[in-house]
C-alpha cells in the first residue's frame, strides 16, 4: 500500500503541512510520524508557560484529539523514523514497517546540543521537548543555585522563567551580550540590562569548559578561567543540530540541515520544512526582501515557530500544484519577564546602523531600524507590537529607508 503523503515530524511545521492539504480539499491519505509519542504540542510555551507551571503539559497541545481526528491522519506517535529511500520512495520506521509513498515532507526538527559528559550527571538538562521541561520544573521546585550555559533566546527565556521561581541565576555566555546573535551588540545590552535589573548574575565573554560532578550529580560549571560556577541545576542552551543523522545514504543532500530548492524541494517528491530546512539552495542572493531571506548558493535555514507555520502552508500548497518561490520575511519573539521583543528581518553580523524610529531605550518601550547601506535589514520591538506592524511591508521595499527629518 502507498501512502499519498507522508509527514515524518508532527510537531508545528509538520502538522501545517497535514492541515494545509486538507484545507485547499485534499482527500488523499497522509501519514504524520514523530518519535515523540505525545500529541502534537508546541514549543514556545515550554520555556515559559510550562517550564513556570502556569499551563499544564495540555495546554501546549496544538490541536485536541477530535481536531486531529478531523484531519483523517495515519498518526504513528513514538516510533521514529530511521531510513530513506529517497529514489525508491520507502521510508523505514524504527520498529521495522515500511512506509511507501508518493510525496514525502520532513519536519524533524533540531537535535539539542549537549556538553561533554553531561549524559552522565544527573541535574543537567537541555530543553527542547515537552518532557524535556517537565523534567527541568520537577528539578526547579527543589534547586537553590540555577546555571544556564548559553544566552541566546532559550537560555534567557529560560533564565527569566527560573528567576521569576526565586531561584538564584546564572547565565553563562562567550559573546559580549545576551542574543547578540539575533539582536547585535546594541540591543544586546538592553537584554543584558533587563536580566541584570531583575537579579540574574550574567557573565558574559566567559567560555564554558566542562561540567563538575559528584557522586554522579552535577554541582558546578567550570568556566575557561578555571572558575566554577555552583549549581544544583544546569540547563545547557548552546543551540540545535538539525536532526538529519539517519537521512545519511538517503539520497538527499544534507549540509546543517535538508537542502532544498527555492520552493523547498530535496528531491523529486521530497520536502523539507521548518528547522531541518536549508532552503533556496543556489537560487541567488537578493531575491527576497531586505532581510536577508534571500538565498545563497548554500540556501538559509531559519530556526523560528513563525517559519514552521508558513513554510508548512507553502509546502502543502506546491505539493498541490502552486509553484512559487518561499521567499519569507523571518519573525521571532520572545517573552521575559512581562518584555515582548519582536524582529522581522535579520540583524547582520557585520556593520550595520541601529536607530531608535519610536519610543526610547530610556521608556523601555521602543521600536528600532536595522540598516546596512541605508537599507532596512532589520526591525526590532520592545514593548511595542502595534509599532512593529508595519515591520514586513517595510522589509519588503527595494527603495533605501527615509530619514526622519
Amino acid at each position: 500500500m502507498t501512502t499519498d503523503v507522508v509527514i515524518v515530524g508532527a510537531s508545528a511545521g509538520g502538522l501545517t503541512v497535514a492541515e494545509g492539504l486538507r484545507r485547499r480539499g485534499f482527500t488523499g491519505s497522509v501519514a504524520l510520524v514523530d518519535a515523540d509519542p505525545e500529541l502534537p504540542y508546541d514549543r514556545p510555551p515550554l520555556s515559559k508557560q510550562v517550564l513556570d507551571g502556569r499551563w499544564p503539559a495540555e495546554r501546549a497541545r496544538l490541536r485536541d484529539p477530535d481536531e486531529l481526528d478531523s484531519l483523517e491522519l495515519d498518526l504513528r506517535l513514538g516510533c521514529p523514523a530511521v531510513s530513506l529511500d529517497a529514489p525508491g520512495h520507502r521510508l523505514t520506521l524504527l520498529d521495522g514497517r515500511v512506509l511507501r509513498y508518493r510525496t514525502l515532507v520532513l519536519a524533524t526538527g533540531l537535535v539539542a546540543r549537549g556538553l561533554p559528559g553531561q549524559e552522565h550527571l544527573a541535574g543537567v538538562h537541555t530543553l527542547r521537548t515537552l518532557t524535556d521541561s517537565e523534567l527541568l520544573r520537577a528539578e526547579l521546585e527543589s534547586a537553590r543555585r540555577v546555571v544556564v550555559v548559553g544566552a541566546g533566546v532559550l537560555g534567557c527565556e529560560i533564565a527569566a522563567t527560573a528567576r521569576g521561581l526565586g531561584r538564584e541565576v546564572t547565565v553563562v555566555e562567550p559573546a559580549t551580550q545576551p542574543m547578540e546573535r539575533l539582536l547585535g551588540p546594541e540591543l544586546g545590552a538592553e537584554v543584558a540590562r533587563l536580566h541584570t535589573e531583575r537579579g540574574v548574575r550574567l557573565l558574559t565573554s566567559t567560555p564554558v569548559t566542562g561540567l563538575v560532578g559528584e557522586a554522579g550529580r552535577v554541582v558546578g560549571v567550570r568556566t575557561g578561567s578555571g572558575a566554577v560556577l555552583p549549581a544544583d541545576v544546569v540547563v545547557v542552551a548552546v543551540g540545535g543540530r538539525p536532526a538529519t543523522d539517519w537521512l545519511t545514504g538517503s539520497g538527499l543532500v544534507l549540509d546543517d540541515g535538508v537542502v532544498c530548492d527555492e520552493r523547498c524541494r530535496a528531491a523529486e517528491d521530497v520536502y523539507a520544512v521548518g528547522d531541518v530546512a536549508r532552503f533556496g539552495a543556489g537560487a541567488g542572493a537578493g531575491s527576497g526582501a531586505g532581510s536577508g531571506a534571500g538565498a545563497g548558493e548554500r540556501g538559509v535555514r531559519l530556526e523560528n515557530r513563525t517559519n514552521a507555520t508558513e513554510q508548512g502552508l507553502f509546502v502543502a500548497a506546491d505539493i498541490l500544484g502552486a509553484r512559487a518561490a518561499y521567499r519569507p520575511v523571518p519573525y521571532v519573539w520572545s517573552d521575559q519577564f512581562q518584555v515582548r521583543v519582536q524582529v522581522y528581518g535579520t540583524v547582520p553580523e557585520g556593520p550595520s546602523a541601529v536607530r531608535i524610529v519610536q519610543g526610547s531605550l530610556h521608556s523601555r518601550k521602543f521600536v528600532a531600524h536595522v540598516e546596512t547601506d541605508g537599507r532596512l535589514v532589520a526591525v526590532v520591538g520592545w514593548n511595542s507590537p502595534g509599532g512593529t506592524r508595519t515591520a514586513r511591508a517595510l522589509l519588503t521595499s527595494r527603495h533605501p529607508v527615509p530619514h526622519a527629518p
